[in-house]
């Protein structure tokens, strides 16, 4: 059987090729002996890619998916119910199309006697590397129910984490657009109505008042500049992101930066320690797992830490000592590692540190987002306290000479 194949060397580039072998087992050690350690195999690699690329969901629907398959397969099995049957189940169950689509072509190719690991790999934008992986680690050791249960319990927290962020970033970016669109109605809409009165007047007006007027002015008298201008800084942001080092710098601003910084490392290092976590304890190798989180992680920073821990473990070096040389690695989650390593409980110690980091994450995107609302609510205040004073300030102004010259 010709076999396609992902896979990274020692020093994490990825590798992609094809291997003459009977089984992926045989397949995987061959390559394991060359020094490169498999993410993924497809018996063919462009129907894979093909099919991949067809059922792309957003991330946090994909998450909530896989969730749901997951559990659902670990329940049905559990109470002895065979694979083909328990996908068939789930397919009629579940609500959306991409996901039916898919689960149709794994229990197709499953009925046909592929592993249910080596199926899922000819979707791999929805069971991503470490899905797989844990799949096949419970076939190879007759703990498929178990593995499932992590999955499901990887991919649920990942899901609860970010629905947990953008519910808090959710009210403030109301708040900001219902600011901004509250001054733009006021300079549009409002101020012009005070313009005749203030040319009726002919006083002189106060700066601020001036200033917004010119504004005014301008926003009136070019509003068909600002729809295009709009579209050319959205489509100039989506081409900044699509490049390697526009990515670098967002990426860069995103970890370095005085609050958002903190934030970001401890949500990315969370995320890379639960997933080492249950990798090792469903049993996988060490330099498997490390190269598997590294397919994971988005961070090119984070990448590049676990490649070169992947080196180092290779070379005789203990992971506690390779994640302490990094700066954004925290002492605690180094000790941690340590104390695992030293108790040969590595896997377990990961697990239980990625629920304690993802708690308190949580907890501090929630008292971020109960800081920022009262921040911006002030600052519309100001600025639309600003904007009326600007417009009532030349009222103020002839009253207190009309007194004074009566």
């Amino acid at each position: 059987m010709k076999l396609a194949y992902e896979a990274f060397d020692r020093s994490g580039k990825l590798v992609r090729g094809t291997i003459e072998c009977s089984t992926r087992e045989e397949a995987s050690a061959q390559l394991h002996e060359k020094g490169l350690y498999v993410s993924q195999f497809h018996t063919d690699a462009s129907h894979g890619d093909h099919a991949g690329t067809k059922t792309s969901l957003p991330s946090i629907k994909r998450l909530k998916g896989l969730s749901l398959v997951s559990r659902q397969l670990a329940l049905l099995i559990s109470t002895g119910t065979p694979v083909v049957e328990a996908l068939g189940a789930i397919e009629r169950q579940v609500a959306d199309a991409q996901w039916r689509k898919v689960l149709g072509d794994v229990r197709s190719r499953v009925e046909d006697g592929t592993p249910l690991s080596e199926a899922m790999s000819f979707h791999p934008k929805m069971f991503d590397s470490v899905a797989r992986s844990l799949v096949h680690a419970g076939e190879a050791g007759g703990t498929l129910e178990d593995m499932l249960r992590r999955l499901a319990t990887l991919t649920r927290q990942q899901e609860k984490l970010i629905a947990s962020v953008l519910g808090s970033l959710l009210y403030p970016a109301v708040l900001i657009v219902v600011s901004i669109g509250v001054l733009v109605l006021m300079l549009t809409f409002v101020l012009p109505k005070f313009t005749t009165m203030f040319e009726t007047l002919d006083a002189p007006l106060p700066a601020t008042t001036q200033f917004l007027l010119v504004i005014s002015e301008t926003m009136r008298s070019y509003w068909w500049a600002f729809p295009p201008l709009l579209i050319l800084a959205g489509l100039g942001a989506w081409r900044l992101m699509g490049t390697t080092g526009g990515r670098q710098k967002i990426e860069w601003i995103l970890l370095h930066g005085p609050i958002v910084g903190k934030i970001a490392r401890a949500l990315m290092v969370a995320r890379l320690v639960r997933m080492l976590g249950v990798l090792l304890e469903a049993k996988v190798p060490l330099l498997e797992a490390l190269a598997l989180t590294q397919e994971s992680i988005p961070s090119r920073h984070f990448k590049q830490l676990l490649a070169r821990a992947e080196t180092q473990v290779a070379e005789g070096e203990s992971l506690s000592s390779s994640f302490a040389r990094d700066p954004m690695i925290s002492s605690s989650v180094a000790e941690s590692m340590q104390n695992g390593e030293r108790t040969g409980r590595l896997g377990s110690v990961l697990s239980s540190l990625g629920d304690f980091m993802d708690e308190d994450n949580e907890m501090i995107v929630r008292s971020l987002s109960s800081i920022i609302e009262p921040v911006i609510l002030v600052g519309l205040g100001i600025m639309v306290g600003f904007v009326a004073i600007s417009m009532f300030l030349p009222l103020f102004d002839l009253t207190t000479m009309t007194q004074g010259g009566g």
